[in-house]
């Protein structure tokens, strides 16, 4: 491929980054928290179901954000971007790494043999 191309390759990719103010990066999770004593459900074994984005970072920490039912949609289609970006990234990479090699040379033209 030439240089040219892997150009026009990288720009196609890149035209379907997602909008990188709508990424979020984690874990999305369905916990269910009991209560000790006093709640009828979580003395039945229920529990109360909750959503929690899990976002890990270095040295083993993690935080949790709880979050409302109606966030769940949002978060995932977020979580979705993320992935795309990230994927997006390494396709640019190695584009960039073929841009980095050098470009074979072009054959010379072929001339005609007289007679």
């Amino acid at each position: 491929m030439k240089h040219s191309q892997v150009v026009q390759a990288r720009q196609r990719v890149l035209r379907r980054l997602p909008d990188l103010g709508e990424v979020v990066r984690g874990s999305l999770l369905e916990r269910v928290i009991r209560h000790r004593r006093g709640c009828p459900k979580c003395a039945a074994g229920d529990g109360h179901p909750v959503w929690v984005l899990t976002v890990g970072y270095p040295g083993g920490r993690t935080r949790q954000v709880s979050l409302r039912a109606e966030q769940v949609p949002q978060v995932r289609a977020w979580l979705g971007n993320y992935y795309k970006l990230k994927a997006t990234v390494e396709q640019v990479c190695e584009l960039n790494q073929r841009l980095l090699r050098p470009e074979a040379p072009r054959p010379a033209p072929r001339t005609r043999a007289r007679d």
